[in-house]
């Protein structure tokens, strides 16, 4: 696997690079050697953030940590990639689709772990009343939720707000 490492608001030393290496390079064994991650390392205060992300065909394996030592955020973010490469593969097994992207040792192991298996227990109905997006976000803190699905009054299609980091909000549009 390549890795392509960026930094932003953070002078990326040898011992970072290293480290990012040894840790991704466990990931190794799940995929081709042409494949690419993309690694991106920054500092915001206190927070030490690396980002990670592994386009593959149709699909994009990303991870995102925080803390207040990069080196934790590196360790913690290849354990949650990893986590949803086993996921991802017993979809792909499941559903019987191509995993040409990963290693051939990896898209053949059968598991029969449960727990990656993704159970939807509720269903839940309700009327979308057109609104503004400022009314959904409004709607969204009276409720407590971290997003609204409503009808955008301007477009008449389905959005979504949802709470970010930082007391801001996202807007969800489809596009066609």
């Amino acid at each position: 696997m390549k890795i392509n490492i960026t930094g932003k608001n953070i002078e990326l030393t040898d011992g970072l690079k290293s480290a990012v290496d040894d840790k991704l390079s466990k990931l190794d064994k799940y995929f081709h050697k042409d494949t690419v991650a993309n690694v991106t390392m920054s500092v915001e205060k206190e927070r030490q953030k690396v980002e990670v992300t592994v386009p593959l065909k149709g699909h994009i394996i990303r991870a995102e940590q925080v803390s207040n030592d990069m080196y934790v955020s590196i360790d913690l973010v290849e354990e949650v990639i990893e986590r949803q490469l086993k996921k991802y593969r017993s979809k792909l097994v499941t559903k019987k689709q191509t995993a040409g992207f990963f290693n051939e040792e990896f898209a053949d192991v059968d598991e029969d772990e449960d727990d990656d298996k993704i159970n939807i227990i509720k269903t839940k109905r309700f009327g979308i009343k057109p609104m503004y997006p400022e009314d959904a976000c409004v709607q969204m803190e009276l409720l407590g939720h971290d997003f609204f699905v409503f009808m955008n009054a301007e477009t008449d299609e389905v959005n979504v707000v949802y709470k970010r980091n930082g007391n801001t909000y996202g807007l969800i549009e489809p596009e066609f």
